[in-house]
């Protein structure tokens, strides 16, 4: 199938507003590891999976390994159900800290719904990305 790249001048940028009604808020924090830590961390990691498999707001949960990099892949139904999250793996993180570093710390979504987030978040210092544009199935 041939598609056909439409110029940017082109589109109607209020079709693509989907962001607007789409709550979902992704969590985006990489660890890196402590040297001859890596065994100890994916155990930490399976606490976490544990904990957060019993949140209704979680929509998908998991760890990713580059080395001593690490990275979850989280998404939330909204800023309150990431705040939740947060929250329920307080200690877990705290943890996890202990033999890792946070290397990078960015949350993702609506503005709507990073509003929510910012106050409580603020001492975490993240990169907070507003969402625009897209669409989601």
């Amino acid at each position: 199938m041939m598609h056909t790249l439409i110029p940017a001048a082109n589109i109607q940028w209020e079709n693509f507003q989907m962001s607007q009604i789409d709550t979902c808020v992704s969590i985006v924090p990489y660890f890196r590891i402590h040297a001859g830590k890596i065994g100890e961390f994916k155990q930490i990691c399976e606490k976490f999976v544990a904990r957060t498999s019993s949140e209704a707001g979680c929509l998908y949960y998991g760890f990713c390994f580059d080395g001593d990099l690490a990275f979850c892949r989280e998404a939330y139904a909204d800023g309150a159900a990431a705040l939740a999250h947060i929250e329920h793996v307080g200690d877990i993180i705290q943890e996890a800290l202990q033999i890792s570093n946070l290397e990078r710390f960015e949350i993702h979504g609506h503005e709507a719904e990073l509003a929510i987030m910012r106050a409580p978040l603020a001492g975490l210092n993240p990169l907070w990305l507003s969402w625009e544009l897209g669409f989601r199935r």
